[in-house]
C-alpha cells in the first residue's frame, strides 16, 4: 500500500498546514506527484519543500482558489508540471463561532467564498481537465459533521452543507465520464480546533490530521473503484459512512393543502415524527412536550 498512488497526480488546496499539509505528505509518500496550493504562498513552498526533501514530487501554488481564474490556474500547474491530474483533494477552508446576530457580513463572504466557491471553481476545472485526457479520476471534497447542524457554527455548518450537496450532485454528474466524487468529515487537532473551546474538549491532541489521512489516500487510489457520492466521516478512531437525507414516511397526500389541513397534519401526525435536529440531535419543543404529555393543540376552527 505504500505506492497506493504511484504515477498518479494530484492538488490539495488548503495545503500548506494541518489536513491538508498532512494529505499532501501522505499522497506524496504514496507515490503521487502533488501540487501543493495554498493562498499562504510561504506555507505552500515549505510544505513543497518537505515533500521533495523526503524523495518525493511536489511544487507549490499561492493561488487563491475562491477565484474562478486562479483555481483554474492551479488545475492547470498539475496538468503542466505533471503532464495529468488524476486527483483533487478540495480542502481549503476558514472557520469561526459566532451568534447569527454578531455575524460580520464580511466574514461570512469570505468564509462562503472560500468553503464554496473554493470548492466549485477547481471542481470545474478538474472534471474538464479529466475529460479532456479521456476521463476517470477522484474528487474528494472536505465537508464536515457541522453540516448537520452546531451550535455558533451556522455559516461554516452551511458551506459544508454546500459541500455536502455538491458531492452528490457531482457524483450523479460525474460517473457517466468515470470520475469518482466523495467527501470527508474529519475531525482532527488543527488551527480550526484551537478556536473553539467545546471543539478542544471533542478532539484530544492525538487525533492529529495524519489519522485522517489514509482514508483520503484510499479515495484517491484505484481501491476506491465503484464508490462514489458518498459522505464519510473519521475522526481518528471512528470510521463511518454518513446518512443521506430522505423523504420520511409517512407521506401524506391531499388534492390541495390550505394553512388549516397544514395544522392538521402537524397536530395529528407530523407533530410525532419531528426530527431531533442539529449534531447534539435536540429533540424539537413541540415533541418534547408531547413526549411529556404537556402539549396541547390549539383548536382548528371546523371545516
Amino acid at each position: 500500500m505504500d505506492k497506493l498512488l504511484d504515477g498518479k497526480a494530484v492538488v490539495v488546496t488548503g495545503a500548506g498546514r494541518g489536513l491538508g499539509e498532512a494529505f499532501a505528505m501522505h499522497a506524496a509518500q504514496a507515490g503521487a506527484s502533488v501540487v501543493v496550493n495554498d493562498v499562504d504562498a510561504d506555507l505552500a513552498d515549505r510544505t513543497a519543500a518537505n515533500i521533495t526533501e523526503h524523495g518525493g514530487r511536489a511544487v507549490a501554488s499561492g493561488h487563491d482558489v475562491a477565484d474562478h481564474a486562479q483555481a483554474r490556474a492551479v488545475i492547470e500547474t498539475c496538468v503542466s508540471e505533471f503532464g495529468t491530474i488524476d486527483g483533487l483533494v478540495n480542502n481549503a477552508g476558514l472557520n469561526y463561532e459566532a451568534l447569527p446576530w454578531q455575524e460580520d457580513p464580511v466574514r461570512v463572504r469570505k468564509l462562503v467564498e472560500t468553503n464554496v466557491l473554493g470548492v466549485i471553481y477547481p471542481g470545474m476545472a478538474a472534471a474538464e481537465a479529466m475529460v479532456e485526457r479521456g476521463g476517470g479520476g477522484s474528487i474528494v471534497n472536505i465537508s464536515s459533521g457541522a453540516s448537520l447542524g452546531q451550535r455558533k457554527l451556522g455559516t461554516y455548518a452551511a458551506s459544508k452543507g454546500a459541500v455536502a450537496s455538491l458531492t452528490y450532485s457531482w457524483a450523479l454528474d460525474m460517473e457517466e465520464v468515470g470520475i469518482r466524487v466523495n467527501a470527508v468529515c474529519p475531525l482532527a487537532h488543527t488551527r480550526m480546533v484551537w478556536k473553539s473551546e467545546r471543539s478542544l474538549r471533542n478532539c484530544p491532541p492525538d487525533r492529529t490530521p495524519a489519522r485522517v489521512a489514509p482514508l483520503v489516500l484510499f479515495l484517491l487510489g484505484d481501491g476506491s473503484a465503484g464508490i462514489t457520492g458518498q459522505l464519510i466521516r473519521c475522526n481518528g478512531p471512528q470510521l463511518h459512512i454518513v446518512g443521506q437525507p430522505y423523504f420520511k414516511a409517512p407521506i401524506l397526500e391531499r388534492q390541495v393543502w390550505d394553512s388549516e389541513s397544514v395544522q392538521r397534519a402537524f397536530d395529528e401526525v407530523f407533530g410525532a415524527q419531528l426530527e431531533p435536529y442539529g449534531m447534539e440531535k435536540r429533540v424539537p419543543p413541540r415533541l418534547r412536550k408531547w413526549t411529556h404529555g404537556e402539549f396541547t393543540p390549539p383548536p382548528l376552527r371546523s371545516a
